[in-house]
């Protein structure tokens, strides 16, 4: 029990950490925009029109908001990063911009520079 505490404490700090991973592409992100705008539709279209109308309302609503977020110039960044074991996934990275090709580490599901541990 004495070296369970401390060995899961180090578990939980490294959870997310991978090391070495590499950015294979850098995407344009709109889905904050569409998030919000998505949750505007489903208010408006309940209100208006039910069940069938919060569907229709969100649909409506996450391309209204991702337009607008794009056109307003807000876009933000999400890089394919490819892992240690070769698998390819897509992280967002709102404080970092990265180059095709850099080296980086993944933390709790964002991309980091390799120099910056949290």
């Amino acid at each position: 029990m004495k070296k369970f505490l401390p060995l899961s404490f180090a578990l939980f700090l490294n959870a997310g950490l991978t090391n070495a991973a590499e950015i294979v592409a850098e995407l344009d992100d709109n889905s904050i925009g569409g998030g919000f705008g998505g949750l505007s539709g489903v208010m408006m279209g309940a209100a208006a029109g039910g069940p069938i109308g919060a569907v229709a309302g969100a649909v409506a609503g996450v391309f209204g908001g991702s337009g607008v977020q794009e056109g307003s110039g807000n876009k933000q960044k999400a890089y394919l990063v490819r892992t240690d074991s070769g698998e390819v996934r897509r992280y967002r990275s709102p404080k970092y911009r990265f180059a095709v090709g850099e080296k980086v580490h993944i933390v709790r599901g964002r991309v980091r520079p390799l120099d910056v541990n949290s």
